[in-house]
């Protein structure tokens, strides 16, 4: 079992929901995503998705695009996020970390040496926005070799031959995509997503994670209800845009952070 597997399994034990905050890397800068890491994690955060910027992010919402502009323009690189992932690794951090992104820069990166640095860095998984399942085996035959998770997303207008594409070569989680659109640009109608969360689970076996649209404590609290992880990104990049190079920066985001553990924490007690 890797990292992912062994949380969402201790996690099953307790009876408790992941949240997964999504931090850019590289905005305002790398060593403020050094700093964002480590608050994520004190403040309860199951796992990490680290967004690896990219010029021409077609899913995300304004927010997030903001963010990797202001990422590129310091000139952060795939290299860079794997030496910061490394560097926290030696620092005794044990929370799963998922590199999210598109394929362009992976590709470009090569996927064969991606995924050995990759693992050698720490990373746990890859999640890459724009590349389907059926296209996916440049990428995700080197990374289930090295030992790492390739996760797959599923949205509303998913069909049954859709679903059958992903689940055949998903592990780790499956990422749902709680609306149709880009992040953070509306909030998610839970009881809707509930549903079909419910119908995916008839035939997928592994932990289901809902994002898109989940931007406070009582929007996780309700998506904690149906689902086993729970994902906020624009929420969270918009504080730090917000905070920028602050002292208060990690203040703010581990504090935002930790409220949405405690709501996620809340659904097991009840």
């Amino acid at each position: 079992m890797g990292r992912i597997d062994e949380t969402f399994a201790a996690l099953k034990q307790r009876r408790e929901v992941a949240l997964v905050p999504f931090i850019m890397a590289g905005d305002p800068d790398l060593d403020a995503t050094r700093v964002l890491l480590q608050a994520a994690v004190s403040a309860g955060a199951d796992l990490i998705e680290l967004g690896v910027p990219f010029s021409d992010p077609t899913a995300d919402g304004p927010v997030i695009q903001r963010a990797g502009v202001r990422a590129l323009q310091r000139g952060t690189s795939l290299r860079q996020i794997l030496e910061l992932v490394a560097e926290l690794r030696r620092g005794g951090m044990t929370t799963p970390i998922i590199l999210f992104g598109y394929f362009n820069p992976f590709l470009h990166y090569g996927p064969e040496r991606l995924a050995a640095d990759a693992r050698a860095a720490g990373v746990d998984g890859l999640l890459v926005v724009d590349l389907p399942p059926e296209e996916a085996d440049e990428l995700w035959v080197p990374a289930r070799a090295a030992g790492l998770d390739v996760i797959f997303l599923l949205a509303p207008t998913s069909d049954a031959r859709r679903i059958k594409a992903v689940l055949r070569k998903a592990s780790g989680f499956v990422y749902f995509v709680s609306m149709t659109g880009v992040t953070g640009t509306q909030a998610i109608d839970s009881a809707d997503v509930a549903r079909m969360v419910q119908g995916l689970r008839r035939t997928c076996r592994l932990p289901i994670g809902v994002g898109f649209g989940i931007s406070t404590a009582e929007q996780a609290t309700a998506v904690a209800a149906y689902a086993d992880a729970v994902v906020v990104g624009s929420a969270i990049v918009k504080l730090v845009e917000a905070e920028g190079h602050s002292p208060a920066l990690a203040r703010s985001v581990g504090g935002f952070i930790g409220a949405l553990k405690d709501a996620v924490r809340a659904k097991a007690a009840v």
